[in-house]
């Protein structure tokens, strides 16, 4: 039997690093770093080889099954044919929407769903028949503050502006950890060299972060925050650069408004005022604010760590404002937006905000998707427009959203639950029938989601490794198997789908490199990939604004300011700061069923510091009870000097620990779900956003 060599990108961060996978038969033989992919230079993280082991994994689902209930109540999973769950679940969706209103269907789609393009291409063959205004998805526990800020300066909510590392000059990054990440609406691959060059040719970077982290250890400055402070640092670094005239839009001031305004509206939050809060010092702020404004390139950028909390909003649109202050946004060096070849900006709607709220709390939505905070009270309030059936594909809120033991009892009261996933987790076994998509090897793969984010503009395509299994069905083929059986039901006529290749090959044909002949053929012709050049400056041509302007006077945010005047003016609390951290060898709880990558230490302990333990009569690694006001865990400590006094840290994605689960090597390792703990109604209240970091808990001995 023959080898064969296969060009791939691994699809399980956010970096999509180019891989070459050695196969023999229907074994995978070896995953290397592809060293002709133009993005990822042959870089790869351990990561990669869960490719193989997804494929290979016994507990991964193969045919579609459903619950069967015996008569003393207990429930058992029994495989089924494609037709039976495909028929069923249109029924019962239909049957229920009919009878109940459409908002009684509820749809939670996970964070993997951007990692595959099929997931993204068909989903609409399905939902543009059941227009619920109850959907939800992992974007509201992540990323919303990054979209709805994109859609206020910049008219789209796919418009991100991506730091450009490889010719920045100064780099000021807050609660990010890309060492970890690969980096987060940011997909630069082999970031630690990028960053070691950056240090080589004189530059800087600057890390704000709670926990001196692994991205820390090679920054060349890093600086302790009290977790949720960071809105007055950014405020302070801006009121700095207003107050001492180091304002210079440079390229930008003939498209730009509004800075006067947001100069005077920040006047009060000084370094002085922030000092006592964030715990940097006036006088470091205003060196940093100093080097950051009179560098020839810079960049300010934060992630997970100021997006997930109570003004994750705020936080992301002063970034920008930072960054268009100083003439570093759309500039080489600077903050950027990309170019990719299927442009979704002009081929997706540019999103829109607060058109309506969820039915309990009033919260708002964005892109038609209600906080996922919400969910469970959606399910178990009694109503018109109370959820009684619910969608999820490629998720696990029960331990991906704020209060998860409450989400977990709320989805065993509705009357109909169907999950398209390949596992029986942790949310998946409260499902009626679940539809299990091909392995990832088997199906082919475009970038869609992430070349949005990439250091460099290019394009790749690759086929499948293996032949999709006899009996399997494509994610894409399941949305649309299931929307012609509704529109059947509906007495619509059924539509022909096109596999996502073509969508793909149609978006290359019309895009950007249209004149360059970039079409589906010329990538197969390049498995490796395409080079299409680093990021250029495009505003303000690339802005969906109305009039193509820069507005800085966002009214949304300016509002914003009282309540964090108001809350920093009142006394603080006295109780630790829960935050999450990251680990290269994990996304979620996706990557905790491969035992070449949760084998080792345990990583699902909390790190506390010395100075907080010994008060609380806490020894090292002993077991210690978490609790906040949804919950508590038990989990087992370790004295930490790399999390500053007042914080604790517990990662996120575990406690595969409750019952019914098939995922035996992540039960191994099941840790605790820091979800458990995790408050529903604390969220940023400008955008919605849940608020999983700086979580106020108490900590004492089991």
């Amino acid at each position: 039997m023959s080898r064969q060599r296969h060009y791939r990108a691994c699809h399980l961060c956010e970096a999509i690093c180019g891989l070459v996978i050695e196969t023999e038969g229907e074994q995978v033989i070896s995953i290397k770093g592809d060293k002709d992919d133009p993005l990822s230079r042959g870089h790869i993280c351990p990561k990669a080889v869960a490719l193989k082991d997804i494929h290979e994994d016994p507990d991964r689902l193969r045919r579609p099954v459903k619950r069967v209930v015996n008569n003393a109540g207990q429930h058992s999973w029994e495989e089924i044919s494609w037709e039976e769950a495909l028929d069923t679940t249109a029924r019962r969706l239909v049957e229920i929407t009919q009878r109940d209103g459409i908002n009684a269907l509820g749809i939670y789609l996970g964070n993997p769903t951007v990692h595959n393009y099929g997931m993204m291409t068909h989903q609409g063959n399905l939902f543009r028949h059941l227009r619920t205004n109850n959907r939800f998805s992992a974007t509201s526990v992540d990323q919303l503050p990054h979209h709805l800020v994109s859609l206020w300066l910049f008219g789209h909510k796919s418009l991100f502006p991506i730091p450009d590392i490889d010719r920045t000059d100064y780099f000021l990054m807050l609660g990010a950890n890309p060492i970890a990440s690969n980096g987060s609406i940011w997909t630069v691959p082999d970031v630690k060299k990028r960053i070691k060059a950056l240090q080589a040719r004189g530059g800087k970077l600057v890390l704000i972060d709670p926990r001196r982290t692994e991205t820390a250890e090679i920054a060349s400055e890093h600086h302790f925050i009290s977790p949720g402070t960071d809105a007055l640092f950014l405020l302070a670094v801006l009121n700095t650069i207003f107050s001492e005239d180091l304002a210079r839009p440079r390229q930008l001031a003939g498209f730009t408004t509004g800075l006067e305004e947001v100069a005077l509206d920040i006047a009060q939050f000084t370094p002085e005022f922030a000092e006592p809060h964030t715990g940097i010092s006036a006088e470091d702020t205003r060196r940093i604010a100093r080097e950051l404004a009179q560098a020839e390139a810079a960049i300010c950028y934060g992630r997970m760590g100021v997006s997930t909390q109570a003004y994750g909003a705020l936080n992301q649109w002063l970034i920008q404002i930072i960054n268009i202050a100083t003439g570093n946004l759309d500039r080489p060096g600077g903050s950027m937006f990309t170019l990719p070849a299927v442009d979704q900006v002009s081929n997706i709607s540019p999103g829109g905000f607060a058109r309506h709220h969820s039915r309990v709390r009033g919260l708002p939505e964005f892109d038609r998707e209600l906080p996922a905070a919400a969910m469970a009270e959606e399910i178990t309030t009694p109503g018109e427009g109370q959820v009684r059936a619910l969608f999820t594909g490629a998720g696990n809120p029960v331990l991906s959203t704020p209060n998860g033991r409450q989400l977990d009892e709320a989805l065993g009261q509705l009357e109909f639950m169907v999950s398209l996933d390949p596992y029986l987790n942790e949310t998946t076994r409260h499902a009626d029938i679940i539809l299990p998509p091909t392995s990832p090897l088997e199906h082919d793969h475009y970038d869609l989601g992430f070349h949005i984010n990439s250091i460099r503009n290019t394009a790749r395509f690759n086929e499948p490794v293996f032949t999709p299994a006899a009996g399997s069905l494509h994610d894409w083929e399941i949305f649309g198997e299931l929307g012609n059986r509704v529109a059947v039901l509906l007495g619509l006529e059924p539509q022909p789908v096109q596999p996502p290749s073509r969508m793909i090959d149609l978006g290359l044909q019309s895009g950007p490199y249209r004149e360059q002949n970039l079409s589906l053929a010329k990538l197969r012709e390049h498995p490796s990939g395409i080079d299409l050049g680093p990021l250029q400056s495009q505003l303000p041509a690339r802005l969906r604004t109305r009039d193509s302007m820069l507005r800085c006077n966002t009214p949304e945010p300016l509002a914003d300011l009282e309540r964090l005047r108001h809350e920093f003016n009142q006394p603080q609390h006295g109780l630790l700061k829960l935050i999450g951290r990251r680990h290269v060898r994990s996304n979620n709880s996706w990557m905790h069923n491969y035992h070449r990558l949760v084998k080792g230490k345990n990583r699902c302990s909390l790190l506390m510091h010395p100075g907080d333990m010994v008060p609380r009569d806490i020894q090292d690694g002993a077991e210690v009870t978490i609790s906040s006001r949804a919950g508590s865990v038990q989990v087992r400590v370790e004295s930490c000097e790399d999390v500053m006094p007042g914080v604790v840290s517990l990662p996120h994605g575990y406690g595969h620990n409750r019952a019914g689960i098939r995922m035996e090597v992540a039960r191994k390792h099941a840790g605790v779900s820091c979800n458990d703990i995790t408050d529903e109604l604390a969220l940023d209240a400008l955008s919605g956003n849940a608020a999983v970091n700086g979580v106020l808990v108490s900590v004492a001995p089991a």
